[in-house]
Order: structure tokens, then C-alpha cells, then sequence
């Protein structure tokens, strides 16, 4: 199943987005996919490679149309105490 909430590839800290079993979640400075989807020879497999395409397809052209850097710094893991 295709989940079609409007999915706009880095512009929130909240949008998800599902195809297949594949899991599409979005940040301000990434798009994260994980889990897997089989593009089955029917009807249902056409529906999800279109849905993943047009995915990838929103995520390159917002990724064209910015200047980017070489590689994203990404913050480094701070460990905090248990306030437990």
C-alpha cells in the first residue's frame, strides 16, 4: 500500500511517508528510507515503483535546485545522565 500524504522532501521534522514496507521519513537535512518493498510483476508492484520513483524524483530535484555542500557536518553524539 502507497501512503499519499503530500510529501515534500526536506521541509519538516515530521512528514512520513509509506511504500510497500519501506518507511520514508523526513528532516530538515535528510530524507531517510529503511525497511524494504518487493516490486512484485502486478498491478500492486506498479503502483509502489511509481510511488518510489516519484519519490526520487522530488528528492533530486529539491537536491538540484540548492547549493550544496561537499558532504553535511553532522553534529557529533552528546551523552547525557540518566535523569531517571
Amino acid at each position: 500500500m502507497v501512503n499519499t500524504i503530500k510529501f515534500i522532501p526536506y521541509a519538516d521534522e515530521s512528514a512520513t511517508l509509506s511504500i510497500g514496507k519501506l518507511n520514508v521519513e523526513n528532516r530538515l537535512d535528510r530524507v531517510s528510507l529503511f525497511g524494504d518493498v518487493d516490486l512484485t510483476l502486478d498491478q500492486r508492484g506498479l503502483e509502489q515503483a511509481k510511488a518510489l520513483q516519484a519519490l526520487i524524483n522530488q528528492v533530486v530535484a529539491e537536491l538540484e535546485s540548492r547549493t550544496l555542500p561537499e558532504v553535511l557536518a553532522v553534529a557529533p553524539v552528546v551523552k547525557v545522565s540518566n535523569p531517571f
